[in-house]
């Protein structure tokens, strides 16, 4: 991973997110407790839909749980 560089709260095109990696087309969003409500459920698949036709991947993490084993293992 010390080869792939991600930057914190990047913007991409209207939206910003919590981590981006450009070497890897890699988003990584870590929700709170806002995401799961009905709204915020509806917002965040609107908002992954579109990141996705843009090529991007985009992986989401309720807590830091095996964040990096799953990370890692992307990259």
């Amino acid at each position: 991973m010390r080869d792939h560089q991600f930057y914190r709260q990047k913007i991409i095109r209207k939206y910003i997110v919590d981590f981006y990696c450009p070497k890897a087309n890699l988003v990584i969003e870590l929700d709170g407790g806002q995401h799961y409500s009905e709204n915020g459920k509806t917002e965040d698949r609107k908002r992954d839909d579109a990141i996705i036709k843009m090529g991007i991947k985009v992986l989401r993490f309720s807590d830091m749980d095996g964040v990096m084993e799953r990370v890692w293992s992307y990259l």
